[in-house]
């Protein structure tokens, strides 16, 4: 079968592998489509740290279970479509650790990053797979990290207390995971300002439903005249010149919610522990969801309250194009892969 394989940092090439069987507790997954996301990039370009090579590449897909191993323990049946990926990360957890059992399996000391995707088939751990229906398009597959990411990261508001008719702010909100999160706060009753870069993303900010749809050199301003601060800034762009605005935009005793991860050379983000303390402003991170959370992110995009934005359709050979030109910013929304065997 054919899978793209990261050689080295930079270089990635399509090579041909034999087809896995899936081990104790695993499911072998037909790959249908797969979705490119921007941690893939990051991975590839070295950006964050530099993983031992050569690596599968790949965390996001929609696929037909063939086959099951011993012991899969789940609700998973052969023939079952799937949607795999939950952000990158969980390709197994424990269950019994302390984060587990309080519902944040993706910081389980016994983690599994789950890797791969972009081949033809996947040996995956039952678990960790989501039955789908029909009525959801292969062209929705980004649910399974970026959804899944700004899903959770929306869901936080509510354990924040934050009232659903407050405004928050969303930064990169034409972005992979910030044009989900738009959708999805607006589903939840929040209204929102969508902060993005230039005409034609602010277009697409607006179509999704935002209350205000500005550009990233008019934030700071529009948001002061208007709100004197918001309560919360989510910050979905990953570079540090977002995080610095969000905290800028926050009211008194404001909270940041930080998604999107900037390459380490970009450095920290300017605030100081005098200004976090005058200002009571909390500034916390947000991982990527579970399987109970895929399962309501899935039930929500079957209603239609989320749609994914396609930017990008590729076949496997045409990946270094894909990364190059999302390296650019050539294209707005999510990239596919809907042919893993050109």
């Amino acid at each position: 079968m054919r899978t793209a394989i990261l050689q080295e940092i930079g270089k990635v090439s399509i090579i041909d592998v034999p087809k896995p069987s899936p081990e104790a507790g695993e499911a072998l997954v037909k790959i249908t489509t797969a979705g490119v996301c921007h941690t893939d990039l990051h991975v590839v370009m070295g950006e964050w740290m530099k993983l031992p090579t050569p690596r599968p590449l790949g965390h996001e897909g929609i696929g037909i279970v063939e086959e099951l191993g011993p012991n899969s323990e789940s609700d998973i049946e052969v023939g079952d479509r799937v949607i795999l990926g939950l952000g990158g990360t969980l390709g197994y957890w424990c269950g019994t650790c302390e984060y587990c059992l309080s519902g944040k399996a993706m910081y389980c000391p016994e983690r599994k990053p789950l890797f791969g995707i972009f081949s033809e088939y996947i040996s995956v751990w039952a678990q960790s797979l989501v039955k789908i229906p029909d009525e959801l398009s292969d062209t929705e597959v980004s649910l399974a990290c970026g959804g899944l990411t700004a899903y959770r990261a929306i869901k936080k508001l509510k354990s924040l207390k934050i009232p659903s008719d407050k405004y928050i702010a969303i930064i990169g909100a034409a972005g992979g995971l910030g044009h989900y999160a738009v959708q999805i706060a607006k589903n939840f009753g929040y209204k929102i300002i969508g902060i993005d870069k230039g005409s034609e993303k602010l277009e697409i900010v607006k179509n999704l439903g935002a209350d205000h749809a500005i550009d990233v050199n008019e934030a700071e301003k529009f948001v002061e005249k208007k709100l004197g601060g918001v309560q919360v800034s989510i910050v979905f762009a990953a570079n540090i010149s977002a995080y610095n605005l969000g905290i800028k935009l926050l009211r008194v005793g404001g909270t940041l919610i930080g998604v999107g991860i900037p390459p380490f050379d970009e450095g920290t983000i300017s605030v100081t522990p005098f200004e976090v303390i005058i200002r009571d402003l909390q500034i916390i991170g947000s991982l990527t969801g579970t399987v109970e959370d895929m399962r309501e992110l899935v039930q929500i995009a079957v209603e239609g309250k989320v749609k994914t934005h396609v930017g990008r359709t590729a076949n496997l050979s045409e990946i270094n194009e894909v990364f190059e030109e999302m390296k650019k910013g050539k294209f707005v929304g999510r990239a596919i892969i809907t042919n893993l065997t050109k």
